[in-house]
């Protein structure tokens, strides 16, 4: 890193303010000199996996009202960071999620038996109905286990991410994690150790405005989590989380960037939660 000394006392109390890349409008039409990064088939898929997952929410949620389920929490209004990014991976690349990427797991091939299996419990679930609810795990499709410790996948992410790009591998070790696990020290004990080391590793953020109750006004005093990545001197977009195409192009370029400059990426994905947290509170 170069030096520069200066004369003048400056304290620096921020940065410019991170824009929103978006590539469609909120009518939902592509914006001007903006062209489909995928085929119609594809885009079809695409917005079929989100119906999908809309649906499994609410029999989901209505079997567990009936108590047929003991816990649910639903993916609604953040269908398009989920689908979007899963669909610009690779199959190989590796993905530690945290609870609201069904979407995710619906794109890798997650089937209507194991969604059910996992969220009864019984013994056809991975791990054999020992784990908590929307807690999924596919590991032939190179899917970790869900996390019931908030944020802790995020720094295991990036040691696989270093372990790709000690093996020249064309693959990424891809963390989910939303702007509440962003708080917790494993997130900043992550950006740095993936920064430090150059590991091959997307740090995807979806900052549906609240962890549980509590506001992204009471989280964070600077540019939300955005501002964080240059400082780690990780390369950083901030992109509408609710237009698919954004992204889609968006994760596109962030894998392509990790694996041919070797280094971490963090994508802040700006969205909504329309549920509640969970079916154990209404927050």
């Amino acid at each position: 890193h170069s030096t520069r000394f200066s004369g003048d006392m400056e304290f620096r109390r921020g940065m410019e303010e991170f824009a929103i890349f978006q590539q469609m409008d909120a009518s939902g039409k592509l914006r001007d000199g903006v062209s489909l990064p995928f085929s119609l088939a594809e885009g079809v898929r695409m917005y079929e996996v989100m119906a999908r997952s809309a649906a499994y929410d609410t029999v989901l949620q209505t079997m567990q009202r009936q108590g047929r389920v003991a816990f649910y929490c639903t993916n609604w209004g953040e269908e398009a960071t989920s689908v979007g990014t899963a669909a610009a991976l690779k199959p190989q690349d590796m993905i530690w999620p945290q609870y609201r990427e069904l979407g995710m797991f619906l794109w890798r091939g997650i089937t209507p038996q194991q969604i059910v299996d996992q969220n009864i419990g019984n013994e056809g679930d991975a791990s054999k109905g020992r784990n908590l609810q929307v807690h999924y795990c596919m590991l032939d499709k190179n899917v970790q286990t869900v996390h019931a410790v908030l944020g802790t996948q995020v720094p295991q992410a990036p040691g696989a991410g270093y372990a790709y790009k000690l093996e020249g591998a064309d693959q990424v070790s891809v963390a989910y994690f939303g702007d509440g696990a962003a708080s917790e020290g494993d997130a900043l004990t992550a950006l740095n150790f993936a920064s430090v080391y150059g590991s091959q590793t997307l740090f995807i953020v979806r900052n549906n405005g609240y962890s549980i109750s509590t506001g992204v006004e009471d989280q964070y005093g600077g540019d939300g989590i955005a501002a964080r990545g240059p400082a780690f001197g990780i390369p950083t977009i901030r992109v509408d989380g609710n237009d698919l195409v954004a992204v889609f192009n968006a994760t596109t370029e962030a894998r392509r960037l990790a694996v041919a400059e070797k280094t971490p990426v963090l994508l802040e994905l700006m969205t909504y939660r329309v549920g509640d947290h969970t079916t154990s509170d209404d927050s």
